[in-house]
């Protein structure tokens, strides 16, 4: 399921530096995004959950972040 339009994926990467871009890069990039950004909601909601909110806040996504930052 690919939720992160190519487009975005490529400017992105083009951001990191100059040159051509193959197509097989930007959806590698893209599934690791997707893969990363959905670990981080889980988590996310996890949190507001055990708050015992039902409304996803940024302060949830903001503390999962920090949370998978310090276990790398």
């Amino acid at each position: 399921m690919v939720e992160i339009p190519v487009s975005s994926v490529d400017r992105i990467i083009r951001r990191g530096g100059e040159g051509r871009v193959s197509k097989s890069a930007i959806r590698a990039l893209q599934k690791e995004l997707e893969e990363y950004g959905v670990s981080i909601a889980k988590l996310a909601w996890e949190f507001a959950k055990y708050a015992g909110k039902k409304t996803l806040e940024k302060k949830d996504i903001e503390l999962a972040l920090k949370k998978v930052k310090v276990e790398k």
